[in-house]
């Protein structure tokens, strides 16, 4: 909560001033902070008891998770739970965490460094509690100080809730990036939405996804730090009018509406090896006005507490079911307010030193759109600089382009936002009028250079077709200094399809480095050394130190020990153990009973048709139907599997949902079948999330990435899976090819068609040549029989009507039917799954296999990824905050 608001509705460009920066008695100009009353000598002494550190020796620490016992949380020796351990040195551990931020903001501040800013919708950060100790470097004190109190460490991180702030990979990316950005001593800062309840958590009824809250604010979360003194106006609606300014310009301004304040919690993000520590800011929403005491008086008591339920529908949930034109009109808010506030706050940042000019933004300032969601950025910039700083129009259009940046993450056209102008004029009139503007003098251009025609059209800001609106990829591109694809294959395609007119602009114009590639990785430190403590430790004590986890080039020293047998009884040593934990989490959770001697084959991520979970489910019925069909001397020869798939299913997708239930199905038929399941076991993980993947992926022996070819951008889970020593079995897509190339070609079980045959195929099924393999018609059989049905008749009925939409042959390759290509790539991916079950039987072999993988992983570390990042898009440099000067435990 916060107090109300100070802005006026009807006044207009007060934005980029934060509340504290006016007097909330007094309607008048906007005041300076007050000062301290005082002395400097009283300064001075509050200056010298900042100037220490606190200890981090066993003693000091005890004693400081001792007073937070007893001062923050008010319990006593007779009341203290494992919960109020675990809060209590959070805030132990948050206080360091605070002294490193604070300073490292201060040292930015001093060198005047340019900063990058990374706006995204998602983070999907996980725990932060280990993941702070040991990039503090304080893990083995605190293990020590807690011992002697009588607690475990490891018995503690449970009690920390997941944040529910991102989705999938996109969230995931965002927090690694982040954690590499602070890591590299960066100045780098990320914004996004601080949601209430998150994406949703996903229970599964009687087989099916029901979306439930993910309160995971229901207790105090350790990690944040609100700034109630931070906080920006957002607003919405209301009218443009044009006016002349006290130069006689004329000029607009925009006015009326309602104001929405964005308030501030700061999430601080410590680096590895390094003093610095950043920020993840988050906004949330809140009214202008908490209540309306008349309306309250007038016994109106739901209208009383309206606005505040309607502000903080904002920061609620993570992309709201956008079905109706009510969500999608609270997306489009969703997007603008963290927009808005985040860009006031970082502009605000920029100008504050005294006699900085508007001209040298782009040398102090990048700012990094992550997908289409920040888009609306490049709007609102221009109307920061044109309406509230009063620029130039031109001088603002130059300074936009060179500093906002645009991450692409998908090559699918329909993917790519697109606002209707009717739900723009209602709710941002004056970003229409300016996008309008913009698309208007780019026409004039383009005009002169190409004529009037369809390569016009097609790279306007406006589409007329299927209906009239804004389209955010193509503001983005024409907005942004840089856009970048995630994988290489990625990139090519986004050149030569998605954006292939605007491409071939540029490179008209001489920009011919316009478009680069940016190849996505994820960090050591959270998906080996916390997720996976048994292969950290081995890694360290081959190599000597911890290096390896700022540069992951020194595992490649390794590779020549990959068959030495010492080496190969450690690492199926750490294997065995991160499969005794899985182990140990599926039944805890009453998942399954599964087997830690059995290959665990893994399919981790969002639920979505081209993802093609349903390809695995149809290899899984194919493998049950041979186990089925065999003799018992002859299963008894099977490779014993465990299947585990997992992902979230958007709450409106009912296809994808459907693909839940079924492989759902599939578990209870084949984990009873007593013929089948000593061999074959599978099962739905619910709820996938950061914490359930740190107990998942260590223990992978093989995961599935089948994408159809050039549908997928890059993927992560791949790197996560492969730096643990898992293989892959996948389609040459997204960044399997270059995990492929840098681990070898034995590593990767390929199979599927590629990007370059996908027209072919779809032009012989158009003349119906598509051909459905025997195996897989008997599994299509099998389904359309009701085997998996359980009795069902709606799950049977949906069931069979993605086999139908599958079997219209002549349609395959678009939306009434094979969309994704699984009749295709069925063959192919049997015979990689054959050749995984041959390869695993010699487990030396698949040893060597899975030491060269994880340690080829180097090229798809984040610190790699943000590097070129840095260099290459933002080109800033990075800012080690110096050690301190004095002794280890005083201030620099």
């Amino acid at each position: 909560m916060t107090t109300s608001s100070v802005w006026d509705p009807n006044a207009a460009n007060f934005e980029m001033q934060r509340k504290a920066s006016f007097s909330l008695f007094s309607t008048g100009d906007p005041s300076e902070r007050p000062m301290p009353k005082g002395s400097g000598d009283t300064h001075e002494k509050l200056w010298a008891l900042m100037q220490s550190y606190k200890a981090n020796d066993v003693e000091s620490v005890q004693k400081d998770i001792v007073a937070q016992v007893e001062y923050s949380l008010a319990c006593t020796r007779f009341s203290f739970s494992k919960e109020d351990a675990y809060r209590a040195t959070s805030l132990a551990v948050r206080d360091r965490l605070l002294e490193s931020f604070n300073d490292t903001n201060d040292w930015y501040r001093e060198k005047d460094v340019k900063r990058a800013y990374y706006l995204s919708a998602e983070y999907l950060l996980g725990r932060a509690f280990q993941n702070a100790l040991v990039n503090l470097d304080l893990e083995p004190p605190f293990k020590d100080a807690l011992t002697g109190l009588g607690f475990e460490l490891e018995e503690l991180y449970p009690f920390e809730a997941d944040p529910g702030l991102g989705n999938g990979g996109l969230g995931r990316l965002a927090a690694c990036f982040l954690d590499s950005m602070a890591t590299l001593s960066l100045p780098c800062w990320g914004y996004g939405i601080r949601y209430s309840y998150g994406i949703f958590k996903q229970d599964i009824i009687d087989g099916w996804q029901v979306e439930k809250p993910d309160y995971w604010l229901a207790k105090p979360v350790p990690w944040e730090i609100p700034r109630p003194d931070v906080t920006y106006p957002v607003r919405f609606g209301g009218r443009i009018e044009d006016y002349s300014d006290d130069k006689g310009c004329w000029r607009t301004r925009w006015v009326g509406g309602e104001i929405i304040q964005a308030m501030a919690y700061d999430n601080p993000i410590p680096g590895f090896d390094t003093y610095n520590t950043n920020n993840l800011r988050l906004w949330r929403a809140l009214p202008s006005e908490e209540f309306d005491f008349q309306a309250f008086n007038e016994f109106r008591y739901s209208e009383a507490v309206d606005n505040r339920r309607k502000a903080e529908d904002l920061s609620a949930v993570l992309y709201p079911n956008d079905d109706e034109y009510e969500g999608k009109l609270l997306r489009l808010k969703q997007q603008y307010f963290f927009v808005s506030a985040s860009l006031q706050d970082l502009l605000r940042e920029f100008i504050k030193k005294p006699d900085r000019q508007w001209s040298e933004l782009p040398k102090k300032v990048a700012v990094q759109m992550n997908d289409t969601h920040p888009t609306m950025a490049v709007l609102e910039m221009m109307r920061l600089l044109v309406d509230v700083q009063r620029l130039s129009w031109d001088e603002a259009w130059e300074l936009t382009k060179k500093t906002c940046n645009y991450t692409n993450h998908t090559v699918m056209p329909e993917a790519l936002e697109k606002w209707p102008v009717d739900m723009m004029q209602e709710l941002l009139p004056r970003h229409l009028n300016i996008c309008g503007e913009i698309n208007k003098r780019f026409m004039e251009e383009l005009t002169k250079m190409y004529g009037d025609g369809p390569k016009v059209w097609g790279l306007s800001l406006f589409q007329e077709e299927p209906f009239k609106g804004i389209r955010m990829g193509n503001i983005a591109v024409l907005g942004s200094n840089k856009i970048n694809g995630v994988a290489a294959l990625h990139t090519e395609i986004v050149k030569k399809e998605t954006f292939a007119d605007f491409y071939q602009y540029y490179l008209a114009k001489g920009e011919k480095d316009k478009f680069v590639n940016m190849t996505n990785g994820v960090t050591p430190r959270r998906w080996v050394h916390c997720a996976n403590r048994p292969l950290s430790d081995l890694y360290t004590k081959y190599l000597g130190s911890h290096k390896w986890l700022v540069d992951m080039n020194l595992l490649k020293a390794l590779q020549k020990k990959k068959d030495d047998p010492a080496m190969q009884k450690e690492w199926m040593a750490a294997k065995r153990q991160a499969k005794e934990r899985l182990v140990a989490y599926l039944k805890g959770n009453d998942i399954l009973d599964a087997d830690p001697d059995t290959l665990f084959d893994c399919q981790f991520k969002r639920i979505h048709e081209y993802k093609r979970q349903l390809l695995n489910c149809f290899y899984i019925i194919h493998r049950y139907l041979l186990l089925k069909q065999a003799s018992p001397s002859e299963r008894a020869k099977f490779q014993k599997r465990t299947c585990l798939i997992g992902g979230k299913a958007a709450p409106a997708y009912q296809n994808a949902k459907t693909i839940i239930k079924l492989v759902g199905n599939i578990g209870k038929i084949v984990n009873n079948d007593p013929d089948v399941s000593p061999y074959l076991k599978v099962a739905f993980v619910p709820n996938y999330s950061v914490t359930a993947a740190q107990a998942i992926i260590p223990a992978s022996d093989i995961s599935e990435h089948i994408s159809t070819a050039g549908t997928e951008a890059s993927g992560t889970s791949n790197m996560k899976f492969v730096m643990n020593g898992g293989l892959i079995i996948g389609t040459m897509d997204g960044a399997n090819i270059e995990i492929r190339e840098e681990g070898g070609q034995d590593t990767m079980f390929i199979f599927g068609c590629l990007e370059t045959d996908v027209d072919g195929i779809k032009a012989k099924a158009k003349e119906g040549n598509y051909p459905i393999d025997g195996r897989l018609q008997q599994v299509f059989d099998c389904i359309k029989k009701g085997t998996f049905s359980l009795g069902d008749d709606t799950a049977h009925g949906k069931f069979c009507g993605l086999v139908d939409k599958l079997c219209n042959i002549t349609a395959a390759g678009t939306w009434e039917g094979d969309r994704y290509l699984l009749i295709n790539d069925f063959p192919s991916y049997v015979a990689a799954q054959e050749k995984v079950d041959k390869t695993y039987a010699d487990q030396a072999k698949w040893c060597a296999l899975s030491i060269q993988a994880a340690t080829s992983m180097a090229q798809f570390s984040t610190d790699r990824t943000i590097s070129e990042y840095a260099k290459v898009i933002w080109e800033i440099e990075p800012a080690p905050r110096p050690a301190p000067t004095v002794s280890s435990s005083s201030k620099a």
